[in-house]
C-alpha cells in the first residue's frame, strides 16, 4: 500500500503544492471526478466528537436521498467501522479497483479499520506511508458517482488533513468541529488558519457538546460553557453551522454501531443535524452560483 511522495511540501506555504507526477494526478482526478462534493471534517483537538459529526452528517445526507461515501483517513485510530457497526466487513479488490464496504442504502465506506488483523493492532507508520495509503483510497477505490464524499480525519493539522488538501484539488471545503471551552476554541482557530494557508474554503464551524438537558428535570447545564463556537466563527469570519447538545444517546449509539440520526432522525438533536445539513447544502449551492457568475 505505501506510495512514495514525489515532492516535499514547503511548510508555511499559502498554497497547496503538487505531490504527484502528472500521470498520477490524472489517475486520481479521473477516479473521483464523479463525486460532486468533497468535504473534510476536521478538528485541531481530540475528543471533540469529530467522527460522530462526520458519521451523522453522512447518514443525514443519505436520508435526504443523496449518494454518499464516507472515507475514514484516521490511519492510527480508525473509528468509523465501529460507529457504523460494520467492523466485520472488508474491502475487496478485483485486481483493478478496491470495492468499498457498503452500509445500509449503499453508503460506501472506506477505512483503515477494515484492513487491520484485529481492532487492537496498531499502525506504526510515518508520514509518507500514511499519504500513500490515503492516495490509494482516493485513486483505487471504486467510488462511482456520488453526491457527497465525507472525509473524517484525525485531530490536528498534520499528515492526514494535509494529504487530503493536497491530493483533492477541487475539494469543496472543511467543516471544523469544536467544543465550547476556550482551549478547544483556540485549536479551532488554528484549524481555520490551516485551511486558509492551503487555500481550502471553510464551510463552517460546528459547536459540539453544547449544553446538557437533564432528561428527568429538564434543566439545562452548560458542561463546557456555550456559544464559544459561534463566537469563534464570527471572529474568524466563517459560517457557524450550529450547536449540537451533549446527549448520552449519541454516545451510546456510536458505541453500539447505530448512528444517532439513523435511529432518531425525528428527535431534537436529529433535527439540529438536518438543519446543519441544509445549511451546508445552501452554502455549497451559493458557492457554485458565485462561480457561475464569475465570483471568487
Amino acid at each position: 500500500m505505501p506510495q512514495r511522495r514525489k515532492k516535499v511540501t514547503k511548510q508555511g506555504s499559502s498554497t497547496r503544492e503538487d505531490v504527484m507526477e502528472p500521470k498520477e494526478k490524472t489517475n486520481l482526478s479521473e477516479n473521483i471526478q464523479n463525486i460532486h462534493h468533497k468535504i473534510l471534517v476536521m478538528s485541531n483537538k481530540g475528543g471533540v466528537g469529530k467522527s460522530t459529526i462526520a458519521v451523522n452528517l453522512a447518514l443525514g445526507l443519505l436520508h435526504k436521498g443523496m449518494g454518499v461515501g464516507l472515507l475514514d483517513v484516521d490511519v492510527h485510530g480508525p473509528s468509523i467501522p465501529k460507529m457504523l457497526g460494520i467492523e466485520q466487513m472488508a474491502l475487496v479488490g478485483d485486481g483493478k479497483k478496491i470495492q468499498p464496504a457498503l452500509y445500509a442504502f449503499n453508503l460506501k465506506v472506506v477505512s483503515m479499520g477494515f484492513l487491520l488483523k484485529d481492532n487492537q493492532s496498531p499502525v506504526i507508520w510515518r508520514g509518507p506511508l500514511k499519504m500513500g495509503a490515503i492516495k490509494q483510497f482516493l485513486e483505487e477505490v471504486e467510488w462511482g458517482e456520488l453526491d457527497f464524499l465525507i472525509i473524517d480525519s484525525p485531530p490536528g493539522t498534520g499528515d492526514e488533513p494535509l494529504s487530503i488538501a493536497q491530493l483533492i484539488k477541487d475539494i469543496d471545503g472543511v467543516i471544523i468541529v469544536t467544543t465550547p471551552q476556550e482551549v478547544a476554541l483556540l485549536d479551532s482557530r488554528k484549524a481555520v488558519n490551516f485551511a486558509r494557508k492551503l487555500n481550502v474554503p471553510v464551510l463552517g464551524i460546528v459547536e459540539n457538546m453544547s449544553g446538557f438537558t437533564c432528561p428527568h428535570c429538564g434543566k439545562r447545564t452548560d458542561l463546557f460553557k456555550t456559544g464559544g463556537g459561534e463566537k469563534a466563527a464570527k471572529e474568524m469570519k466563517v459560517p457557524f453551522l450550529g450547536k449540537v447538545p451533549f446527549d448520552p444517546q449519541i454516545v451510546l449509539s456510536g458505541d453500539e454501531g447505530k448512528p444517532f440520526i439513523w435511529e432518531q432522525k425525528d428527535s431534537e438533536v436529529g433535527k439540529i443535524f438536518n438543519q446543519m445539513i441544509d445549511q451546508i447544502v445552501k452554502i455549497l449551492n451559493s458557492k457554485e452560483v458565485s462561480k457561475v457568475k464569475g465570483g471568487d
